[in-house]
């Protein structure tokens, strides 16, 4: 034992010494002497990884003894004062820092929720404020323009975005700051016949047979944010945008607020928690759907279509989630949520209470329409199971009823609070959604009736085309509008002290958001990218959306191959013909996967369909079956 002692290495020696100190150390003092007569061992450890060698050498008794000699040259400076060598203020300066610096310390000494401020009193703050104000750090000194990892967005796009929002300059010198040979670049093929932008479709009819008054809606649209997650100033300045420039605003979860009724067209998104269409209906707070309410705010002139949300790509099978400190009186007028105060967060239940299957889905949409006198209703969903999405479009062929348009949100989408792991790791991703939901409509021969609205970062001209490629008909913008309004990016949004004033329900920091200006950028930033899209649209040699094919825009794997978004998952969301799905000739061209989730899908729709209204769970034979599929 005592070889093995002397062979091992000194650095290890000394945190053992150390701790046989440190337990018998009967008190405080005590440990802190055993702390300081190890000074030089601890010199011969390895550099430590997280904090500094000056950092580990600061001690609770070096803390005392810088404290006492400031201290003294407090009381020193009195003296010095008082025949004028120094400044009369500089004695003051120096208590009021001792002072400072004994009050904090001490408090530190006392702390038992974390051995830090024990360990490295006053010191350890110098570590809270750079970990406070490490993202600005990263954001204004550190990023580049196009590096990796810059999340949500890059520079080069939040610039892009805020000077098409000011109506500045937009072009860049001196060629791509992109490598075009990196993995993931993406690009669109050109054709030498290209079509003038002002020939391109830049707005989309949405209704099908059943719709009485079908809406024109712009190629790029303003995406569900509610009142409450978003000030008052920000709502009212992006739905007077929307009418500026002739778009439509999403209203969100939370309800139609009066500043959304400030002139510009509204799509109304009903979601779980049914704010200004439904009623409490127990202690607990539940609530359910109300007929009488729903028409009056549906048939509102300004309430163009209404949207039924059945998941968002934030947090998919979640619900939505506004917390108590962002409630306001106007909030709770929007919303129906009483009087205050308000000490509890308001939550939407992740399901819906007026329909439970496919086929209740779809009499769900055919009672809106007819109570909103034959206005466009669609719903809105983060796709998650494939076979789910097949049984509405099972039930939309069993009921002969559809919705006018679906909206596809994806995961990489949200502008407000979630849980970190709904965030990050559930709900697909707007590509791959997309492409199911194209997938499905198409194959079962109910696409031409349906548009397409997808929603998850699009924040370009060619972001925007990329997306229609991949099979949607209109696109949804929510942080490129925000940071139009001027967001910074400062990631903020669900700790209600946002500075810019838009994610915020703090009257001083939302009264800084001038809306006459911001209504301007909002118009203008939309209408810039619009037009960029119909140069891209152009340049491909077509007129719409509709014809931007997935084999005209590629992407590269890595510094050699390349693949055009046709072949990517290929055998997973390959694009169908019209109808595919509903011969056998036709399934038996169809991918495997594709052919399990229609399979699925009907199984799905059929037992729910029989079990409707018979009081038991359909779920669980509904496994069954689908395992045997």
């Amino acid at each position: 034992g005592v070889g093995a002692a002397a062979c091992r290495p000194r650095a290890l020696q000394a945190p053992r010494a150390l701790a046989a100190r440190a337990f018998s150390a009967s008190n405080t003092e005590d440990l802190e002497k055993a702390i300081d007569s190890d000074k030089t061992l601890r010199m011969a450890r390895p550099v430590s990884g997280g904090l500094p060698d000056f950092v580990e050498h600061w001690t609770p008794a070096l803390f005392r003894k810088v404290g006492a000699g400031l201290a003294a040259a407090s009381a020193f400076a009195w003296p010095l004062a008082a025949y004028h060598e120094v400044s009369l203020l500089a004695p003051f300066l120096a208590t009021g820092a001792t002072a400072l610096y004994w009050k904090i310390g001490l408090e530190d000494l006392k702390h038992t929720s974390s051995a830090l401020p024990q360990n490295f009193p006053v010191l350890i703050h110098i570590r809270y404020i750079l970990e406070s104000i490490r993202p600005e750090i990263q954001q204004y000194f550190i990023e580049s323009d196009e590096g990796k990892g810059q999340v949500p967005f890059t520079r080069a796009a939040r610039s892009t975005i805020y000077q098409r929002a000011k109506g500045a300059p937009d072009t860049r010198a001196l060629g791509t700051r992109r490598n075009v040979y990196g993995e993931g670049f993406e690009w669109a093929n050109h054709s030498m016949f290209p079509v003038s932008a002002d020939e391109v479709e830049a707005r989309v009819a949405i209704g099908g047979p059943a719709c009485l008054q079908p809406y024109s809606a712009s190629l790029l649209n303003i995406s569900a944010m509610s009142f409450g997650a978003l000030s008052a100033p920000a709502i009212e300045a992006l739905n007077k945008g929307a009418k500026r420039g002739g778009f439509y605003h999403n209203t969100g979860e939370g309800g139609i607020s009066r500043f959304h009724l400030s002139g510009g067209d509204v799509v109304w998104n009903v979601g779980t928690g049914y704010f200004g269409c439904g009623k409490t209906v127990d202690a607990d707070g539940a609530r359910a759907f109300c007929p009488d309410q729903f028409t009056e705010n549906a048939t509102k002139d300004q309430v163009k279509m209404i949207e039924i949300k059945l998941s968002q790509g934030a947090k998919p099978a979640h619900g939505g989630i506004l917390p108590a400190a962002k409630i306001t009186p106007l909030i709770s007028e929007a919303r129906g949520l009483g009087d205050g105060p308000w000490t509890t967060d308001c939550a939407s239940p992740p399901r819906h209470a007026a329909f439970s299957t496919p086929s209740e889905l779809m009499g769900f949409i055919k009672q809106l329409r007819e109570l909103s006198g034959g206005k466009p209703i669609g719903f809105k969903l983060c796709v998650g199971q494939p076979h789910e999405f097949a049984a509405l479009c099972h039930a939309m062929i069993d009921t002969g009823i559809s919705p006018d348009f679906i909206t596809v949100d994806g995961a990489e989408g949200g502008t407000g609070a979630a849980p970190p792991e709904f965030q990050d790791s559930i709900g697909m991703p707007l590509a791959e959604g997309l492409r199911i939901v194209d997938g499905f409509l198409t194959g079962a021969g109910l696409r031409e009736n349906i548009k397409i609205i997808a929603a998850g970062k699009v924040y370009d001209g060619f972001s925007l085309v990329r997306t229609l490629a991949l099979g949607a008909d209109v696109t949804n913008c929510a942080r490129g509008m925000m940071f139009a309004l001027g967001c910074i990016q400062a990631l903020k949004c669900n700790t209600n002290k946002c500075p810019t004033g838009i994610a915020t329900q703090d009257a001083r920091l939302s009264a800084g958001l001038h809306v006459p200006t911001k209504e301007y950028r909002v118009a203008n930033f939309q209408a810039a990218t619009v037009h960029a899209a119909q140069e891209i649209i152009g340049a491909m040699g077509v007129r719409s959306g509709r014809e931007v094919s997935q084999d005209l825009i590629f992407k590269r794997d890595n510094g050699v191959h390349v693949t055009s978004l046709a072949e990517v998952h290929k055998n997973y969301f390959a694009k169908l013909k019209p109808g595919q799905l509903l011969s056998e000739e036709g399934l038996a061209e169809t991918s495997s996967a594709m052919r399990r989730w229609w399979a699925a899908g009907r199984v799905m729709h059929e037992e729910s369909r029989d079990a409707s209204g018979d009081g038991y769970d359909y779920r669980e034979d509904v496994s069954v079956k689908l395992a045997a599929v």
